[in-house]
């Protein structure tokens, strides 16, 4: 969900300070795992948003420590969370968002980590030190950060149409696209989308506001291709979809991967979207909480961040990975037009606690 699942200007762009999430904890008082530097204890399981990692980068690292990898994948932080949270999953990293993090370091479901066995947290800017979810970074490392905004096919739809939310929920603009729309499966980008749209905080605690942003979604569901987080940008590109909801990086590399990127447009809309980090963390029981330590710092390393972040297009917070990043993921990251809004009207999404089962529950309600 990530979804990868985030923009100022180019060299604050990359090491852009982002409040938003990270990871928890087993006890408030448990003990980091007794590893060494580079020590594996076994296979590494991660689960992970979908095409958030490069599958031969993932085989790098197994044949580089000679174990085996493998990945399996989640489409939201509410799907990931109930598997971790009921124990025994087998996963040794899982990647959750900002406001999940805070939620899993609550509920005991991540272990603290061992420092001296991620020397190469060192690498992280300053600017994403102290997140409001893991303020000591005692539970997670930053991952990867981005947006949540619209992917357009222009050919179709044409390069006259507003920077809006109402591209999407606004049949009086977008009504001659229906049946070619697409919105996240996600509780919280949904449902924040509809909230930004009508002008309220995608972190409101308001049942009232929440309400009018279900009925919003609810009366858009039967002009949707669908409700699909992880073939949003496939959908845009085959033609299955000519507006799309999605995350920034996913749009992006796949416009790259067509024959006419030109054709095809991301950006927030003006009244303003999520900017997010994703995070690593460790399961609370991972089974192989070393080799899990091992791929974090691995993965932190100048040229393994890099190779993330040029694979997948999402910003890195890693300051030793931004030398080698493509000029293409420079040049997208810097466009000034991607934020319609500007980046004051940006948000992260935030843990509402006791409110947070009224978003799973309105989400549940609008897709009928």
């Amino acid at each position: 969900m990530r979804n990868l699942k985030r923009f100022r200007y180019l060299a604050v762009l990359l090491t852009l300070a982002l409040a938003v999430s990270s990871c928890g904890s087993d006890s408030d008082e448990a003990a980091a795992a007794d590893c060494e530097l580079n020590q594996v204890d076994g296979d590494l399981a991660l689960y992970n948003w979908a095409e958030y990692i490069d599958e031969e980068q993932l085989a790098e690292f197994a044949t580089e420590y000679g174990i085996s990898a493998t990945m399996d994948v989640y489409d939201s932080n509410e799907a990931m969370q109930p598997i971790i949270s009921a124990g025994n999953s087998g996963y040794d990293v899982i990647v959750p968002s900002d406001y999940m993090v805070s939620i899993l370091i609550a509920d005991k479901k991540v272990q603290k980590l061992n420092s001296d066995a991620i020397p190469n947290a060192k690498n992280i800017s300053a600017d994403f030190s102290g997140l409001y979810y893991d303020p000591s970074g005692e539970y997670t490392v930053p991952y990867q950060w981005g947006t949540t905004g619209i992917g357009v096919n222009t050919t179709v739809v044409g390069k006259d149409f507003p920077r809006s939310w109402g591209l999407i929920f606004d049949p009086s603009i977008s009504g001659a696209f229906d049946g070619k729309i697409q919105l996240l499966n996600d509780p919280r980008e949904t449902m924040g989308a509809a909230l930004k749209y009508l002008g309220y905080s995608l972190n409101t605690t308001d049942k009232g506001e929440l309400d009018k942003a279900k009925d919003l979604v609810a009366s858009t569901a039967d002009r949707l291709a669908a409700f699909n987080t992880d073939s949003a940008d496939e959908f845009l590109t085959s033609g299955e979809t000519v507006i799309g909801h999605g995350y920034s990086g996913d749009m992006f590399v796949q416009f790259l991967e067509t024959d006419n990127p030109e054709d095809y447009v991301y950006f927030v809309p003006e009244e303003g979207g999520t900017r997010w980090i994703d995070n690593m963390g460790i399961p609370f029981d991972a089974p192989h909480p070393c080799t899990a330590h091992t791929f974090i710092n691995w993965l932190l390393g100048a040229d393994q961040g890099a190779a993330l972040s040029n694979w997948n297009y999402y910003g890195t917070p890693n300051d030793a990975a931004v030398a080698g990043l493509d000029e293409d993921l420079l040049d997208f990251v810097n466009d000034p037009e991607l934020l319609a809004g500007g980046v004051d009207s940006l948000e992260e999404i935030e843990d509402t606690g006791d409110f947070e089962i009224n978003y799973a529950d309105a989400f549940v309600e609008a897709k009928g």
